[in-house]
């Protein structure tokens, strides 16, 4: 057994933003979501969204990538809710950011309060992003003096209004 921490806030998105996910068709995708996410050992923090993309803050182990832990929860869950008569289709990619234990409360309540952020189109842009193109940090491979590599996210992303994402 390896000892880990892996945090992540993921992002998907319906098919050309279709407004798929009704009130009652997100009591059982998100349900579904959850029991996926357990049967590969991962632990599902914050699960929401609203008509058009879903968000959720989850703990992957290392034994399994990010990509192949979304593309069977996308997969998966359009296959399930499709066989019960629901429209749900995803579109290609996905987001995701990564958070320490110092942020899982922050994220969570971004993540819990989505329909509220978009009723009032108060919604940090970066944590809502999602896209099938890989765009990875701007300056990758940067170093400074003898450091690691830095970031490569521009620092505006975190001089936004309200209290930090993460």
């Amino acid at each position: 057994m390896s000892f880990w921490r892996a945090y992540y806030h993921l992002v998907w998105a319906t098919h050309n933003r279709e407004p798929y996910i009704s009130a009652e068709l997100e009591t059982r995708l998100y349900g579904y979501l959850i029991r996926k996410a357990s049967e590969l050992d991962c632990v599902v923090y914050a699960i929401n969204g609203v008509a058009d993309h879903v968000h959720l803050l989850v703990a992957i182990p290392p034994k399994h990538a990010v990509s192949d832990v979304v593309k069977s929860l996308k997969g998966a869950s359009s296959h399930d809710i499709s066989a019960q008569g629901f429209a749900l289709q995803w579109q290609r990619g996905y987001g995701v950011l990564t958070c320490g234990e110092k942020q899982l409360s922050i994220a969570q309540t971004y993540i819990e309060a989505q329909k509220q952020h978009h009723k009032e189109a108060n919604v940090i842009k970066m944590l809502e992003y999602c896209t099938d193109v890989d765009e990875g940090p701007t300056m990758a491979g940067k170093h400074v003096g003898n450091g690691a590599a830095i970031v490569r996210d521009d620092a505006a992303f975190y001089d936004h209004v309200g209290p930090s994402p993460f």
